[in-house]
């Protein structure tokens, strides 16, 4: 959906701006042409050419920097280049396709202007070298987490089993060498076991040639 967007905004940012760029220049070249030939100036006649061109310099940089895709900049520089490349072949045929006598809001607008200096060829060519761009083709990088929770296959990772009080530590890699360890409890909630009638498993059995502890054990 990306390229279908770049793609319409380079079929309008193309003539867009040619219009704007014909306007500036030829309002900027008739005013300073008049400060020429009256020995005086008033810098506030530049404004409104100034504008044209700060405005089409904007379109040109945002359609040329922008990492959207670069279908865009690709159609907007081969438009904008293709008639002066045509002026090599069919200079005349060209430049009488390009109406000369348009008007706009009482302005002229002689569209031949940028044309015959070469322009829209140098716009066309800034326009096409933004289309080698590598970082045009790359996807943008996904947001810090999130894959956090995913493994490399892409699947969910299985939450890590809870350690009790009473768990013990997985088994090593070499069983006849690790160490055996046990874990008991921080605050143990439940007593130990009784002694009734039989052995605890808690308590030792009696070691050879020690004295019995009841008379019971005598019998």
């Amino acid at each position: 959906m990306r390229h279908l967007w770049s793609f319409l905004a380079g079929l309008v940012v193309a003539p867009v701006t040619w219009v704007l760029v014909t306007l500036g220049q030829d309002g900027s070249g008739r005013t300073v042409n008049r400060w020429v030939e009256i020995g005086t100036y008033s810098t506030p006649n530049l404004i409104e050419p100034a504008v044209y061109l700060g405005v089409a310099g904007i379109l040109l940089g945002l359609l040329g920097t922008l990492r959207f895709s670069p279908l865009g900049p690709l159609v907007a520089g081969l438009l904008l280049a293709a008639p002066y490349v045509g002026l090599f072949v069919a200079p005349f045929t060209v430049r009488d396709r390009i109406p000369g006598d348009l008007k706009l809001l009482g302005d002229p607008l002689p569209l031949r202007q940028p044309l015959d200096n070469g322009t829209l060829f140098l716009i066309g060519l800034l326009l096409l070298m933004a289309v080698f761009s590598g970082g045009r083709w790359r996807r943008r990088p996904a947001p810090e987490g999130a894959g956090a929770e995913l493994t490399p296959a892409g699947a969910p990772a299985e939450p890590e089993p809870a350690l009790t009080g009473w768990s013990t530590p997985g088994p090593a890699k070499d069983p006849d060498t690790a160490p055996l360890t046990l874990a008991y409890p921080e605050s143990p909630t439940e007593p130990l076991p009784r002694r009734t009638g039989g052995e605890s498993p808690w308590s030792a059995p009696p070691r050879a040639g020690t004295r019995p502890d009841s008379p019971d054990d005598l019998r």
